[in-house]
């Protein structure tokens, strides 16, 4: 079975689109995985309308992205900060990827807006894809992609 020939119904690449591939939902990962915490935070920082933040936080929530966490200030209401679950934290190399690419293909000519360094030594953190088993990075002419078991005829 060839690429072409294979449904696209079941791809996990749509299946995660259909959850975080709209525009607000990674504005909100990425501010979320920079240590944004609060409704008020998220919606000054990226410039959402309460009704969109609070739709995709509620989205994101509901996915198991992002949990609530109970909170009161002084003199006010409680109120819920969103944090990032393991699952949304596993989306944290997608976001640096994205970065990367941005700042490799769509410069801001002020240089990055985030500097992102390894704590240990300080070398810019990158995203790679590996092999598993040798630990060393590949290019696309490396792999060889094929349909899997789950990969189902076009209809």
């Amino acid at each position: 079975m060839e690429w072409l020939d294979v449904s696209t119904e079941n791809c996990p690449v749509q299946r995660t689109l259909d959850v975080v591939g709209e525009k607000w939902m990674l504005l909100i990962l990425r501010d979320a995985a920079n240590g944004v915490r609060r409704f008020d935070d998220f919606r000054r920082h990226i410039g959402l309308s309460d009704a969109v933040l609070s739709d995709r936080l509620r989205k994101l929530t509901a996915a198991g992205i992002l949990r609530t966490a109970p909170y009161q200030e002084e003199g006010s209401r409680a109120r819920n900060e969103y944090r990032l679950t393991r699952k949304g934290w596993d989306l944290w190399p997608v976001l640096v990827a994205l970065r990367q690419w941005g700042e490799s293909y769509a410069p801001d000519p002020g240089g990055p807006v985030l500097d992102m360094r390894h704590a240990d030594c300080g070398a810019e953190v990158r995203v790679i894809v590996e092999c598993a088993e040798e630990h060393t990075p590949l290019t696309p002419k490396d792999i060889h992609a094929r349909p899997g078991p789950g990969a189902r005829h076009r209809g």
